[in-house]
């Protein structure tokens, strides 16, 4: 299964530095973290730990297909989608 050995937020898919630092400014450490949480709430922490720059659908796409081990890319659109009316609703924006 995807997910064993992963010790650093780098370790997933789509994650890099700058959003590996992203979330560890929000808080969110490790890669069990991040999939406890979810992506919808990893985002909003994202955004509520004032990120230099706005969250986006990109990111959102990014941390979920993190989580599901997987290219964002490979997300269906609809999914995308649904993910991104989430966050709105849970962010108020």
């Amino acid at each position: 299964m995807k997910g064993q050995g992963e010790s650093r937020l780098t370790d997933l898919p789509n994650i890099g530095a700058a959003l590996a630092a992203k979330l560890e400014t929000a808080g969110i450490a490790t890669p069990e973290t991040l999939k406890t949480l979810g992506s919808v709430e990893a985002l909003r922490r994202i955004r509520a730990s004032g990120a230099e720059e706005a969250p986006c659908r990109s990111m959102l796409s990014a941390l979920e297909g993190a989580i599901r081990g997987v290219r964002w890319h490979d997300i269906p659109k609809p999914q995308r989608d649904a993910l991104w009316r989430r966050y709105q609703d849970n962010a108020g924006g």
